[in-house]
């Protein structure tokens, strides 16, 4: 059973051999204790069916397959967005672990991070002794010029104090006193991957500039301040920098990790790289003002901008599709006094030719998508743009605002008719509505893949193909590094969405003269 050295298989088609197929067959027959295929095959035929979805949306103490991450994952995202910072957890080995192999798979880039190895006697007694150790050892081996300090369940549940235990680990020279040190309490058990990434920023502002605040004046630099949020598409990040540059307007994106997750392989390591820099957040205050490219996960952000930096922070939604991205624009126009120049006219041009050409394939496709907040209402509204009509939108961490306004969204558009809109679901829920009330597609994360492969499990015609968009993605490579904001992001996803429905009609007209009787080539 052992692999040739010089033609390693990997798993499939390696299980497919003769080998492999009789003791997966013994270890059923004398391991397993399984029930029959057809027992089998009868719950899987009644999990599809209305009755069982009516009893799954009575669930109420069980989750199954969240479509979120827990917070201190945001944190740690946030944190990789300053120039020259090491991402620091207070909080076991394996949280961090599984934080960096999250982003690992997903940006397939080595992601630094550092816990303080929080185990059972600091359970017990605090973990104090571990963040001075760790931080000192933190700063000695890897040299930042900043560490970025969160926390996991444990250091929570036992109500750990980072602002003292910081404090006594400088007083006690484990780091010079006037090392950065910003931080935030992100406890995973409520919230979600998007309230981390907010709570860590807004700590990092704070940390910089509340009580450094004199002489401070909005207006002042010139600049107008951008802020991410939890963004995982590195072409996002670069596409604000090029639009506000051919627009002339001088900005800070506040929070760039598209360097750190992206970088060559040249032969060098760079472990810091890019980055949004000190000064340039001491100097956010200074700004004209501050806009939020992900307003709905981003409230405490917003509270701490208004009130100590007494900027507007006029509400616009994300930047997607063709609508949102004009205003967004039209926006940054106004509060900077920079005219929308030629060449995003003519890019925008380009996404209405697109549209235009694509149209009589997505008209009255039907969808079910999920992910967060503020990327499933972009997408739902550039769907509605292009004739295609939502049919199951679900956000798992969502509030009843998100969704009356999702609703009133829907509510303006003829393709929004027949939308559902649910909070507080999980990809189970999401499963029992594409069986009962099937879409063409899903728009989601690589999760959705199994939701997939069950639909397949029930039958060809039953099939609901996913389209992968959104955080994570770990069975496809590269499509990190696409772009999903302003006019090319909505090229991107038009692109995507519009050759998945193409793909799919030639997958069901494989057979000439049974399903292909034009020999199609131009669609």
């Amino acid at each position: 059973m052992s692999q040739n050295p010089e033609q390693i298989k990997p798993c499939y088609p390696l299980f497919q051999e003769e080998d492999y197929q009789q003791m997966l067959a013994r270890k059923r027959a004398v391991s397993e204790e399984a029930y029959s295929p057809e027992k089998i095959r009868e719950v899987f035929e009644w999990t599809t069916t209305a009755e069982y979805k009516d009893l799954n949306f009575q669930r109420e103490a069980l989750t199954v397959d969240p479509a979120k991450a827990c917070q201190p994952l945001g944190a740690v995202l946030c944190s990789l967005g300053f120039e020259k910072t090491l991402p620091y957890v207070h909080g076991s080995q394996g949280c961090v672990a599984y934080f960096r192999t999250y982003f690992n798979r997903h940006f397939r880039e080595p992601v630094a991070c550092v816990s303080d190895s929080m185990t059972e006697d600091s359970a017990v007694f605090g973990g104090h002794k571990n963040m001075t150790e760790g931080l000192e050892n933190a700063r000695a081996l890897y040299q930042p010029e900043m560490i970025a300090i969160s926390t996991t369940c444990m250091a929570e549940v036992i109500g750990d104090d980072l602002n003292a235990y910081v404090g006594n680990a400088k007083k006690e020279g484990a780091i010079p006193e006037d090392f950065p040190t910003p931080y935030a309490h992100t406890p995973s058990f409520v919230g979600s991957h998007v309230t981390g990434w907010d709570n860590m920023f807004e700590g990092t502002m704070r940390y910089f500039t509340l009580n450094d605040m004199e002489g401070k004046e909005a207006g002042s630099n010139g600049k107008l301040n951008l802020v991410p949020g939890f963004e995982t598409y590195l072409g996002n990040y670069r596409v604000m920098h090029r639009m506000m540059e051919e627009m002339g307007v001088d900005h800070t994106l506040l929070c760039d990790p598209a360097e750190v997750l992206d970088t060559p392989a040249d032969g060098e390591y760079r472990m810091y790289a890019g980055g949004t820099s000190r000064a340039e957040i001491q100097d956010a205050p200074n700004a004209r003002d501050t806009l939020l490219l992900q307003p709905w996960q981003l409230d405490k952000t917003r509270k701490f901008i208004q009130g100590t930096w007494k900027h507007e922070v006029p509400r616009v939604n994300i930047p997607m599709g063709l609508e949102w991205t004009d205003a967004f624009l039209m926006k940054v126009s106004e509060i900077t006094g920079r005219p929308i120049p030629e060449s995003l006219e003519r890019e925008r041009g380009r996404l209405v030719d697109m549209m235009t050409d694509s149209h009589t394939w997505l008209h009255g496709k039907k969808y079910a998508l999920w992910g967060d907040a503020d990327f499933v209402m972009g997408m739902s509204k550039f769907l509605l743009e292009l004739g295609a009509e939502p049919r199951h939108i679900l956000v798992h961490h969502a509030n009843k605002r998100w969704k009356k306004a999702m609703e009133q969204i829907l509510s303006e558009s003829p393709y929004g008719a027949e939308a559902e809109v649910h909070i507080n679901r999980d990809l189970w829920h999401l499963r029992s509505l594409v069986f009962t009330d099937k879409p063409d597609f899903m728009i989601g994360n690589s999760y959705g893949k199994f939701i997939e492969r069950d639909t397949f499990t029930k039958g060809r015609e039953f099939q609901v193909p996913l389209v992968r968009m959104g955080f994570p993605i770990f069975d496809r490579h590269h499509l990190h590094r696409m772009t999903t904001l302003g006019y090319e992001g909505g090229m991107y996803i038009l692109t995507t969405l519009v050759n998945a429905v193409l793909e799919r009609l030639d997958d069901e007209t494989m057979e000439m003269g049974v399903t292909d009787y034009h020999y199609d080539l131009v669609r």
